[in-house]
């Protein structure tokens, strides 16, 4: 009589855990499951691995095959030109080295693929299709390349993100996750949405709508605003950012009684860049009340009283009760009311002076810093360039290089009240007074490409910190802004600075070679960056 052979003995639970964990530490800490200890143990471990694999595989149930997904939708944008699609090819093929510091003369290709994604963009090409996942791939690594990289990748890239979890992020940085947005005339649609969608679309037809029709936007938000909960209250009111008008100012200063301290604080900051509202008049009171000319000294100079109270008017008004940690709450509570009050209260206050004339005044009992440092973030709330200039001062100035009573970042931020040129000359004239090591800062807040000044201003800078004889690691920084922002056209001018010059006694050794090898990727990039502004010119 014949026997049916036994079955296998089914594999104990974690099975194939217990052999990945055998990997990790080795056989010579764990044994393979049913092997022994020795010489032996590795070869019983792949044999072991073989085994559970083939067990897994074959253990799998056939299931009914899925529907086919929809197509996705088309692309109406015109193609990119050929060379154009080779060359984003090639960007989305380079990966960052790993190790030390830079070397060598190639471009680092994937710091040019933003600017690249950004012109692309502007010209109106759609992406190819066979590029899409290696775009994808790239901006699900780097959030600085999502914003233009979807734009680029259209809606092909939201139907591709529902088909890989691995680039989800595709759909919640779509609105709606690629579902359009209702028309504006449509309003039972866009209540609809309001009423009904997700969070992130519910953000997006706001924002949309209030980059159209500000104050429809505001009456939509008005519907459910009670409702709402205090974190997206907070959301939902930093949207009014756009368009923020005196037709607001109703509407923010109910928000000023709302339950949530983050959601009084941005809706004061939104008054306080209205110089007509009611909320900067009374700042504007309070902060007069704290800063004087006083005569009575050899030369006029400003003295400041700060308030020795928050009193709940202040606190409804925004101001912050409680200090950070190292802050004293008199200077803190001072600095809260200078920033929030028009500008135009000093000027009125003290003695008609000018802005430049204010600002240079000398300040008793060193409260300078913290009363030009109100004036700072007041002067780049307000976007009031007058001011600005005048805290900025003069680029050549000591002062301009640190310390100084305004600080770099404040600077910087000041700068960005200023139009391009204006910003472009004024670090110019920073580099060329003070140097590239303080500079880098400021560097990032002028418009690309650099203007020919400023452009002509760094190299002059690092061909003097060449010949300082120093290493150009401590330019990589400027070096690397210099390779995505100089102009192209600059390229020719720096042929002279390839050549490994002779070096000092007390030059640090090969800095030479290391200049030029610097240099020689600085023209290379910048050619390669005028290539490829030809190629997308090239329909």
């Amino acid at each position: 009589m014949n026997r049916m052979p036994a079955p296998a003995e089914a594999p104990p639970p974690g099975a194939w855990e217990a052999l990945v964990t055998t990997a990790l530490l080795g056989t010579e800490r764990r044994t393979p499951p049913g092997g022994a200890p020795g010489r032996e143990a590795p070869v019983a471990l792949l044999d072991a691995a073989a085994v559970e694999t083939v067990r897994r595989r074959a253990g799998l149930r056939p299931a009914r095959a899925a529907g086919r997904p929809e197509p996705a939708a088309e692309d109406p944008r015109p193609a990119l030109p050929a060379a154009a699609a080779r060359r984003l090819a090639l960007l989305l093929a380079d990966r960052p080295g790993t190790g030390g510091g830079r070397r060598g003369t190639a471009p680092d290709l994937m710091e040019l693929l933003p600017q690249w994604l950004a012109a692309a963009n502007a010209r109106g090409f759609a992406a190819p299709p066979q590029a899409l996942p290696a775009l994808l791939d790239a901006a699900r690594g780097r959030t600085d390349l999502r914003p233009a990289a979807l734009a680029f990748a259209g809606p092909r890239a939201v139907w591709l993100a529902r088909l890989n979890p691995d680039w989800r992020f595709a759909l919640r940085a779509t609105p709606g996750g690629g579902t359009a947005l209702p028309d504006p005339e449509d309003a039972e649609r866009t209540l609809c949405l309001w009423e009904e969608g997700l969070f992130a679309e519910r953000v997006a037809l706001l924002s949309a709508l209030r980059a159209r029709e500000p104050a429809a936007a505001r009456a939509l938000l008005s519907t459910t605003w009670t409702t709402e909960r205090a974190e997206d209250r907070l959301m939902f009111l930093d949207s009014l950012r756009t368009g923020l008008g005196p037709q607001d100012e109703p509407f923010l200063e109910q928000a000023l009684s709302d339950r949530s301290r983050n959601v009084r604080a941005t809706a004061a900051e939104l008054l306080s860049a209205l110089p007509g509202s009611m909320l900067a008049a009374r700042m504007a009171v309070r902060a007069a009340a704290c800063v004087a000319v006083d005569h009575t000294l050899d030369s006029p100079a400003l003295t400041v009283e700060a308030p020795h109270e928050c009193d709940s008017s202040m606190e409804r008004d925004g101001v912050v009760a409680k200090p950070p940690a190292g802050r004293g709450e008199r200077s803190w509570w001072f600095g809260q009311l200078v920033e929030a009050a028009p500008l135009a209260t000093w000027p009125a206050r003290l003695g008609g002076r000018a802005p430049r004339q204010i600002v240079a005044l000398p300040v008793t009992d060193g409260w300078q810093g913290e009363l030009h440092a109100a004036w700072c973030r007041a002067a780049v709330r307000q976007r009031d360039p007058e001011w600005a200039r005048a805290l900025l001062g003069a680029p050549s100035a000591p002062e301009a290089g640190g310390p100084g009573a305004v600080s770099l970042s404040e600077r910087a931020k000041l700068l960005g009240t200023l139009d391009a040129a204006e910003r472009a000359g004024w670090v110019a004239g920073f580099i060329a007074a003070h140097g590239l090591s303080e500079a880098f800062q400021l560097l990032g807040v002028c418009a690309l490409p650099w203007t020919a000044p400023l452009g002509r201003a760094v190299v002059d800078a690092l061909d003097i910190a060449r010949d300082a004889g120093s290493y150009p690691w401590s330019f990589s920084g400027v070096m690397g802004l210099a390779e995505r922002c100089l102009d192209p056209a600059e390229a020719g001018r720096l042929d002279g600075l390839l050549a490994i010059p002779d070096e000092r006694e007390d030059a640090s050794p090969g800095a030479g070679g290391y200049w030029a090898e610097a240099f020689q990727r600085l023209v290379t990039t910048l050619r390669l960056r005028k290539a490829m502004a030809e190629e997308l010119e090239t329909a």
